[in-house]
């Protein structure tokens, strides 16, 4: 396949009183044509800001500096023109955030926040055709008399319907990569399914390329074609999901699955949930920044950081343990402590 998206080496700091606190450090990946890619990891792990990085809507320097390369369709949009982002942005890259309710205009109707997305990247667009562009859009996402609701506020639609409407909104011009921030967040898990199903069916139909950004690797089983899994500010592991799911390889990776919740626990048993929590930024540890909270972890893994090792064309992991995580998931033993697995 094609490979649409390239992110080579890219580190993102930010100033603060105290000096400055990297979030990003050192991360690479690639993202082909129709492809959805994964990103996972805890709050702070730098998933969203690799992603407002790639969009360009970091706070200028002084107060952030990035470095690095990211290549979409073979321009670095680190360092493109203001026009040249003005034509990509929002028209062949488009970004679901987090929060609908945040990113819609609270003082503007939905309809004209459609339309103004359309005429923007096309100002010789009619507003007739604009309007009737942005009602078929929002039928096409599942709203119920898209006439009318193209007339209301963003406040007068559930969390659901809002969701729908920023998914609308970002499909009008046809982008070829879509960025989903954690656009599950805050709904309940049937309006969760509805929207993750919705995004499946969009894709399928025009072939774009989907980011998919989750601290919850049960939301991208399903979804991705292969994962990203972050932690403080670094790639921990990488491989295609049908790999990651059945031979995970670092202790991290393991982590965040045995915290998905299960139907079929023992009722009264307690969710799994990684012990320690994540290094601050300004004092990340000069190893494994995960070694701390590690069952695997030796004294090697708190001085220096691993290098990456390739397990397969399309698995990466970055572990000095890496044999013996391997070896504890063969034999069923990789949520043990090093204690347990000694026995």
């Amino acid at each position: 396949m094609t490979t649409l998206l390239s992110i080579r080496d890219l580190r993102v700091a930010f100033k603060t009183d105290d000096g400055d606190v990297t979030a990003v450090d050192g991360i690479d990946y690639e993202l082909a044509a129709g492809e959805t890619l994964g990103i996972v990891g805890e709050s702070g792990s730098g998933k969203s800001v690799t992603n407002l990085a790639l969009m360009r809507l970091l706070p200028p320097p002084p107060a952030s500096r990035v470095t690095g390369e990211i290549l979409f369709d073979g321009v670095d949009l680190l360092k493109a023109s203001a026009r040249t982002l003005r034509e990509i942005r929002g028209g062949r890259i488009a970004m679901i955030f987090q929060d609908p309710m945040t990113s819609l205009n609270p003082f503007l109707r939905v309809g004209t926040q459609l339309v103004e997305m359309l005429r923007v990247h096309d100002p010789k667009m009619k507003r007739k055709e604009a309007r009737a562009r942005a009602l078929a859009m929002l039928e096409r996402v599942g709203i119920p008399a898209a006439a009318r609701r193209f007339r209301q506020y963003p406040h007068e639609f559930s969390g659901g319907m809002r969701q729908r409407v920023m998914i609308a909104m970002m499909l009008l011009n046809d982008p070829e990569l879509l960025i989903a921030d954690e656009p599950t967040t805050a709904l309940d898990v049937t309006i969760q399914a509805q929207i993750l199903d919705l995004l499946r069916d969009l894709q399928a139909e025009r072939k774009m390329a989907i980011a998919l950004i989750t601290h919850d690797l049960g939301v991208v089983a399903g979804m991705a074609s292969h994962i990203l899994v972050m932690y403080s500010g670094k790639v921990m592991e990488e491989s295609s999901s049908r790999e990651l799911f059945e031979t995970p390889s670092h202790p991290y990776t393991i982590g965040l699955m045995r915290s998905i919740p299960r139907p079929d626990l023992p009722e009264g048993r307690r969710l799994f949930s990684i012990p320690g929590r994540p290094p601050d930024l300004d004092r990340r540890p000069p190893g494994c920044p995960f070694a701390p909270r590690c069952s695997f972890a030796r004294d090697l893994c708190h001085r220096e950081h691993p290098p990456e090792t390739r397990l397969s064309a399309t698995h990466r992991v970055f572990c000095w343990a890496v044999d013996d995580v391997r070896a504890a998931v063969a034999a069923g033993q990789a949520g043990l402590t090093a204690e347990e697995r000694a026995r």
